[in-house]
């Protein structure tokens, strides 16, 4: 097949367990858009996290961020889609996640709202001190969310709740999952993450594929966790890494090595470099 467009996840797929992009993964994504196939970021990571490592492929690649939620193309530097929350959902959700006794962060592109540093907060306040300042994420400590949902009603792509008592977070999942209102996926064990309805990674992969008038059959999504099954299903070949959930590997067309041993590169070189 004529591959155009290939769609890699970050975390547990494109970032080895030490949150880096191994050389040989950079030179196999390098060579792929040397053959004019477009490379694009898929994560559920905040659009400033994934831009930075979308940088580092050494290729105008799009970004897709936020499970789906945010859209930039970097050749025209402009944005395709955006699907808020609005600050009535926002507020839905968190009425969600205090009555299960989770504690809530917010997404914008740039910024992680949290009541105090914790979770993915504490994860990205680690992440800034390697990075320059251009590329930190914003973190704001938030005393009146409805004042948030308010003023940034037009930016909060997201929330995510984490928690190590899996019971109460699965609860609460299935809960939000009966509500027209929200998509809700993980991509990891212990959390959840929540978009508005009809958000996912496999929408945006269609709408970026339309964008570029590609069609499904000529696209690959390669991934490992169940924010990444939607795009595994919706490609012409999806591809589960050796360290993926069970789930993901049925619905993949295709498994390749885990994530510490190169398994984006293994692919490309056998469906596009053909090496």
């Amino acid at each position: 097949m004529d591959y155009k467009l290939i769609c890699i996840d970050m975390d547990g797929t494109l970032l080895n367990d030490k949150k880096i992009i191994s050389e040989r993964n950079l030179r196999a994504i390098r060579l792929a858009n040397e053959k004019g196939i477009r490379i694009a970021v898929c994560t559920g990571r905040i659009f400033t996290s994934a831009d930075f490592f979308s940088e580092l492929l050494g290729v105008k690649s799009p970004v897709i961020a936020s499970n789906g939620a945010y859209i930039r193309e970097k050749d025209r530097n402009e944005v395709v889609y955006k699907a808020t929350l609005g600050a009535e959902k926002c507020k839905k959700l968190l009425s969600v996640f205090r009555q299960y006794d989770l504690y809530p962060h917010y997404y914008t592109s740039n910024t992680v709202f949290t009541e105090k540093l914790i979770y993915s907060s504490r994860f990205y306040e680690e992440v800034n001190k390697t990075l320059p300042k251009d590329n930190q994420i914003k973190i704001q400590l938030v005393e009146d969310w409805n004042d948030v949902f308010e003023k940034y009603e037009k930016e909060i792509f997201k929330g995510i709740a984490i928690d190590d008592n899996i019971e109460k977070l699965q609860d609460a999942k299935t809960s939000l999952k009966g509500m027209a209102d929200f998509e809700v996926v993980s991509s990891n064990y212990n959390n959840f993450e929540v978009m508005n309805s009809g958000v996912s990674k496999g929408s945006a992969v269609k709408i970026l594929a339309d964008y570029y008038g590609i069609s499904k059959e000529q696209v690959m999504c390669i991934g490992d966790s169940e924010n990444d099954l939607s795009m595994i299903k919706f490609a012409g070949l999806g591809i589960a890494m050796g360290n993926a959930d069970e789930d993901v590997k049925k619905a993949a067309g295709y498994i390749t090595d885990n994530n510490n041993c190169d398994g984006v590169a293994k692919v490309i070189e056998k469906f596009v470099l053909e090496v």
